[in-house]
Order: C-alpha cells, then sequence, then structure tokens
C-alpha cells in the first residue's frame, strides 16, 4: 500500500536554500466567501493545516489580503511555533474593498506596511519568500521590487517571488533584485503561462500554478481526463495534479481546501505515477 504523503512529489529547491516538496498547499479557500473574513468552520481550517504538515506538506502559500490576513493568522494559529523544514510564502500587493474585490498596490511604503504585517501575523522575524501579488501599474516596477529588495536587505524576507507576470516583467525586475519564484494561473485546462513556464524551467526559477485544479472540458463525460480516471482510479482531480507535477521540475502546485477529506485526496496525487502516454494525451488537448 503507498503511503499518502506529499514527499512523493519530489523536492524543488527555492532561491538554492529552502528545499521543499513540490506539492505544497494554498490557503486562500481558508477564508469565508469572496476570500473575506473568517471561514465558516475555523475549527476545520486549522483541522486542514495540521493535516496538510502531517501529510508531508512543508510549502503553504499564502497573502496579507487573504481575508485580509486571516489566512496569515490561521496558518499562525494552527502550526506556530513552525517545524524547522515548513516554509511559508506569502505576498503584498493587492488592497481589498470587500468581497471578490482585489486592487492592485504598489506604493513602496504599503508594501513595506503589509510585510511588517506579515511578520507579526505569521510570528516570524523573517518571511522565507515574500510575492510581489500583483504589478501596479500606476507604480515603476524598479520601485515596487525595489522596496522587497530593501526589506531583503534588512533580513526581514529571505527570497522575493512575482505573481501574474510576464518574461519581460520577470526580466525587468531581475535587474533590480534576484527572483526565486514566479506564481501564475496555469493548469491542465489554461496553459497561457505556457512561454513562462518554460523559461522558468531553463532557468531554475520555481513555478507556481495557481487555480491548479482546474479542468475544464477535459473532465467532461466521456472526456479525455475523465477516461483516465475510468480506466486508472484516480479521481480527475488528483490526475490534474499529477499532470503538473510530471510538465515541469521547477512546477509547485498549491492546491488549496477547506476540507480535510479533499486535502487528502489531493495530495494523494503525490502518488500518482502518470505514464507518457496519459500525459501527452492530456497535453494534446488544449
Amino acid at each position: 500500500m503507498t503511503t499518502l504523503t506529499a514527499a512523493a512529489s519530489g523536492s524543488f529547491t527555492i532561491g538554492a536554500d529552502l528545499t521543499v516538496n513540490r506539492l505544497g498547499f494554498g490557503s486562500m479557500r481558508l477564508t469565508g466567501k469572496g476570500v473575506w473574513g473568517d471561514p465558516k468552520d475555523p475549527d476545520e481550517a486549522v483541522r486542514v493545516l495540521r493535516r496538510a504538515v502531517e501529510l508531508g506538506v512543508n510549502f503553504i502559500d499564502t497573502a496579507d489580503s487573504y481575508g485580509p490576513f486571516v489566512a496569515e493568522q490561521l496558518i499562525k494559529k494552527a502550526l506556530h511555533p513552525y517545524r524547522d523544514d515548513l516554509v511559508i510564502a506569502t505576498k503584498a500587493g493587492l488592497s481589498r474593498q470587500g468581497p471578490d474585490l482585489w486592487t492592485p498596490l504598489g506604493r513602496p511604503q504599503y508594501l513595506r506596511q503589509q510585510a511588517e504585517l506579515s511578520l507579526r501575523h505569521l510570528g516570524v522575524e523573517r518571511i522565507d519568500l515574500f510575492q510581489l501579488h500583483r504589478i501596479d501599474p500606476t507604480v515603476p516596477l524598479e520601485d515596487q521590487v525595489g522596496e522587497l529588495k530593501k526589506l531583503q536587505d534588512e533580513g526581514k524576507i529571505r527570497h522575493i517571488g512575482l505573481s501574474e507576470v510576464s518574461i519581460a516583467d520577470l526580466q525587468a525586475a531581475q535587474k533590480v533584485a534576484p527572483i526565486a519564484t514566479v506564481q501564475n494561473m496555469y493548469n491542465v485546462a489554461n496553459r497561457s503561462a505556457e512561454e513562462l513556464l518554460d523559461h522558468s524551467t531553463a532557468n531554475g526559477i520555481g513555478f507556481i500554478p495557481w487555480y491548479p485544479l482546474a479542468t475544464g472540458a477535459l473532465a467532461a463525460r466521456g472526456g479525455p481526463l475523465t477516461k483516465i480516471a475510468e480506466r486508472t482510479g484516480h479521481t480527475p482531480s488528483r490526475l490534474a495534479l499529477a499532470w503538473l507535477l510530471k510538465r515541469s521540475p521547477v512546477m509547485l502546485p498549491i492546491p488549496g481546501t477547506s476540507s480535510v477529506a479533499h486535502l487528502e485526496d489531493n495530495v494523494a496525487a503525490a502518488t500518482v505515477q502518470l505514464s507518457d502516454e496519459d500525459f501527452e494525451a492530456l497535453a494534446a488537448t488544449n
């Protein structure tokens, strides 16, 4: 019987010194409706986080805007003091005006304020990976990344990442500071970030695909994902995650959920051995 553990997904080293199991956990779904306020069942949210770590997840992705701050505070409540091998990534750069409302805000003073608040809410002295959640088009990119570099130089953040960027954005940011990871929407049904993924793979930059479980028409009755699921006995969600893990060695999927049962099903994807034929069959459908 295969042991259920995220370690089976293999490992990746972020920024040359932070090694994590590639199948991580995203905390956005631990908040209320519209990613606003407290979750419906805070106790279950704590159980999910603790169970994730029990199952070998040692890379957790969060953001100041999830709640706001609700997800970060839940992580601290559930897991602090943290295990030595646990890497927590957070983000700043999106302000919140209510449920499902997000506005880029990249003024250096704001990014510094949010970093200081995340340090407090997570209960850490240094943030392992601090990501610019969105580039604010009203503020020069070099000022936004430059402030993160100042925080890095001060020892308040360890590595810098970017979210929803192009290769050109990444290269511009790299002129200001080393960039350890990028985080764009990417899944078996939506591969619009394919060029960025290939660039990241070639350059050893971690690629964190958000919304990794989307399957679209591939999971419809008679679709290729459904056919493979029926033949192998794996759920479409597991197969979608297994496809991502096989797609690139720098891929760091962070499926999120507010349910322990769903979490366990997701982590089981780490043990799925997707054949080359099944991988190519899914790849060819996009």
